[in-house]
């Protein structure tokens, strides 16, 4: 994989249940000289709201949640104009929340704790009208999670822990925290630059994984191991219509949003994925269903063409395509 541009990290590509790609590139950590491998743990970024979507909809299979609750009910205390938003709009995205760059004074590179975000970010207006249109906005994924939190009681990232990772035997997950090993730091220019509390905002991008790990998810998933069919069908339901222009060229087109995952197309075939970036990193988790496929790429160099990998790995899909062992 070294002839893709920048590529540091792992992937891996199955078909009904079985590899026919896994390849990794590069180091985990420069100053240590370790190389990213199949074990490594990234942070996943923004793939972490499938995560979150599933979450809620542990709570709406367990009967104590509706997706059309205004939040206010459970975060009583939140900002006036956020009490009448429910968890079907910010999960579709239909909120009317800014994104994080929708907060004055934003930096990257210093997010802030998640209750410190929270109240700076009460004071900047709804940029439509709820339910009206779909504007990506992690915040609506905080707010996500912090129902979540007050529904079940527990910390949002030992609620995950507990309902989703520990069952599904993903033994090299890690949720609100940095693992203690095999950890691949985040780099750009050769600099490392990843932000630890990005991966300490629960239910936006704070989940820490590997390429098995994520494949296992998404099998659960799809099997139904995880959610009833009710649930799974609410979370891959269009709920919110995107206008892409159509780009042949393009390796991933989003025409909708569901609950946590986009829905579109990817290397020409039906797909719900989501891609993710925080400082230092870039992820990719999509599963094609007409062949049963997953596509699981994790990097730790924010500058990799995840476009031109994409495309390199299109003729995997279809049971041909680079050698797994090429580095």
């Amino acid at each position: 994989m070294s002839s893709i541009t920048g590529f540091s990290g792992s992937l891996l590509v199955t078909r009904h249940g079985e590899v026919v790609l896994c390849a990794s590139a590069r180091e985990a950590d420069v100053s240590a000289g370790t190389s990213c491998s199949a074990d490594t743990r990234f942070q996943i970024a923004s793939v972490s709201k499938q995560f979150t979507a599933a979450a809620v909809m542990l709570l709406v299979d367990d009967g104590v949640i509706e997706l059309h609750d205004d939040i206010g009910r459970w975060l009583p205390g939140c900002a006036a104009h956020w009490r009448e938003l429910t968890l079907h709009q910010l999960l579709s995205h239909t909120s009317g929340l800014e994104h994080w760059t929708g907060l004055p004074g934003f930096d990257v590179t210093r997010p802030g704790g998640p209750d410190d975000f929270l109240e700076r970010f009460a004071e900047v207006p709804l940029r439509a009208k709820p339910g009206r249109t779909w504007h990506y906005s992690s915040p609506g994924y905080l707010l996500a999670a912090r129902v979540v939190e007050a529904v079940s009681g527990a910390a949002y990232a030992d609620l995950v822990t507990a309902r989703i990772i520990r069952p599904l035997g993903m033994t090299a997950t890690v949720v609100g925290r940095t693992p203690p090993d095999a950890v691949a730091w985040g780099y750009r220019d050769g600099q490392r630059v990843d932000v630890a509390q990005y991966a300490m905002i629960p239910g936006t991008g704070d989940v820490w994984s590997t390429v098995d790990d994520l494949a296992r998810y998404t099998e659960a998933f799809e099997t139904g191991e995880l959610l009833s069919s009710a649930a799974r069908q609410a979370m891959v339901g269009r709920h919110a219509e995107i206008e892409t222009p159509a780009d042949p060229n393009d390796p991933v087109t989003a025409h909708a949003y569901g609950y946590g995952s986009f829905l579109g197309m990817v290397c020409g075939r039906h797909a719900r994925f989501h891609p993710g970036d925080n400082p230092g990193y870039q992820s990719f988790l999509g599963y094609l269903s007409d062949i049963q496929a997953t596509v699981a790429i994790l990097c730790n160099n924010e500058e990799t063409d995840l476009d031109d990998l994409l495309r390199k790995l299109a003729p995997s899909l279809d049971g041909s395509g680079p050698d797994p062992n090429e580095t």
